[in-house]
């Protein structure tokens, strides 16, 4: 393995500075000035620019690092950890996009309030929460693997860095910095892939070397991952990005229901070329490097090229490990100011501006103190994937099957999935049978029951009027 001199870190290290304080400066200048920039951009973002930021979403540093650990291990099909990405934004686009434009909500709690009651939007808004913040450990887990490989400093210290800087990006900025900002990261995260592959394919001496020397199974469409668990992932991901609030965020700020819904066609073709790639080089890093952790099997090239070429691709990364803990963390203070802050202390625009901004300062530093303790990232990527599937299973009846009208339902179905999924996984699947499964049929058997078992509407005397929830009080 080369390994860099000095002088050849100072040049990455420089780099990657001039990069942050760029854009850093950017996102301060473009920064937010009221809650509704901060939140949604005004309504007024190109349907590109929210597909660039969608995909980004799914394929920033947990899913760039981690596709290519779960290649090193199971050969190319792990790009179908990136490739369901592509089929659910297809699907969200076609089913889900106009309808929770038009609601006028931009979190899927407030979008979950208008079907079951305000109860209901709680308890999906904490489920949120709960399951972005492991999101956010795995980012911060993933990006700190990426910047410890070149600047040679210990996981903790890189996971810092990468708090202080997407921070500063989300908190000040809001979602109209990010997402212009997240325009310039895609593209210096594209370039840097293609680096990737072209030294890859430099150093394996292309595809066919590989093959000969490989198992089979490193480049069939399963690998050794096998139908289920693909099925569980595409399942899981389509699921996750109907219910995921940065989607939802991000969508809200288009200038039309129309442009709400290209922007999500868009981001499926954006996600195919991006995943097989990240595939390849997991495979290509198992060829040229069989005995290395798993976790570096993507950083591993960055100390086998030019130090010119090693930080442009190690800004690449840096600006995936940004755009990818920024998006979720603005995801999680909105959720937290727009469920749980302004409710009850019904701020002043200018106030709430000022709690949004602190609370998002907790919400970027608070996973640095559960990196050390995260697990393998792609199953927990997945494992976070689950918990917001289990709430567009809720959402999905409420538009679909209106006649499974409960609060209560819904707000068991809700509890009972996401403690039934967290109990499956920590069990380590048992059965052989995946945790989104788990994910997928427990709110619908709990709604199912509740309605055999009860009749009325809702425990919380809830009705339904024209498709919509009415409350005696309001």
């Amino acid at each position: 393995m080369n390994r860099f001199t000095a002088w050849d870190t100072a040049v990455i290290v420089a780099m990657v500075s001039v990069y942050i304080v760029i854009t850093a400066w950017i996102s301060i200048r473009l920064r937010s000035k009221t809650t509704e920039q901060f939140m949604v951009a005004g309504r007024s973002t190109p349907a590109v620019v929210i597909a660039i930021l969608l995909m980004s979403e799914y394929i920033g540093a947990k899913s760039t690092i981690g596709t290519s650990q779960e290649a090193f291990n199971v050969g190319i099909a792990a790009a179908w950890s990136v490739l369901s990405a592509s089929i659910g934004f297809v699907l969200f686009g076609l089913f889900m996009a106009k309808r929770l434009y038009g609601s006028g909500e931009f979190t899927i709690s407030g979008f979950i309030a208008q079907k079951y009651g305000k109860r209901a939007k709680l308890v999906v808004s904490a489920i949120m929460i709960y399951a972005l913040f492991i999101v956010n450990v795995g980012n911060y887990v993933s990006g700190a693997a990426a910047i410890a490989t070149v600047m040679r400093v210990n996981l903790p210290t890189a996971a810092f860095i990468t708090a202080i800087v997407s921070t500063i990006y989300f908190a000040w900025g809001g979602l109209k910095s990010v997402a212009y900002v997240t325009i310039l990261h895609s593209a210096v995260k594209l370039v840097g892939i293609g680096i990737l592959v072209w030294v890859a394919l430099s150093m394996t001496g292309g595809i066919a070397p590989m093959t000969q020397a490989m198992p089979p199974h490193y480049f069939t469409w399963n690998g050794l991952l096998g139908g289920g668990t693909i099925g569980a992932w595409i399942i899981g991901t389509a699921g996750a990005i109907f219910s995921t609030q940065f989607i939802i965020q991000a969508i809200s700020g288009a200038k039309s229901a129309d442009d709400a819904r290209n922007s999500t066609l868009i981001a499926g073709a954006l996600c195919i070329p991006i995943a097989l790639a990240l595939g390849f080089l997991g495979v290509a890093a198992k060829f040229l490097f069989p005995h290395i952790k798993s976790l570096y099997a993507l950083p591993i090239f960055l100390q086998h090229m030019n130090p010119l070429l090693s930080g442009v691709v190690t800004v690449s990364l840096v600006a995936s490990i940004f755009v990818s803990v920024s998006t979720v963390a603005l995801a999680i203070a909105s959720l937290i100011v727009k469920d749980f802050y302004v409710p009850r202390y019904r701020p002043t625009p200018e106030r709430e501006l000022r709690a949004t901004r602190a609370i998002s300062f907790a919400v970027g530093f608070l996973p640095l103190v559960f990196v050390l303790f995260a697990p393998q990232i792609l199953a927990l990527s997945f494992f976070t994937r689950a918990l917001r599937l289990s709430v567009t299973v809720v959402a999905l009846i409420g538009i679909y099957l209106p006649f499974f009208n409960s609060s209560r339902g819904a707000i068991w179905a809700l509890a009972v999935a996401t403690i039934a999924t967290t109990v499956w996984y920590l069990l380590g699947n048992p059965f052989g049978i995946d945790n989104m499964y788990i994910a997928l049929a427990t709110p619908a058997v709990v709604m199912f029951i509740d309605k055999l078992l009860f009749h009325s509407a809702g425990s919380d005397g809830a009705q339904v009027e024209h498709g919509r929830i009415a409350h005696p009080d309001s």
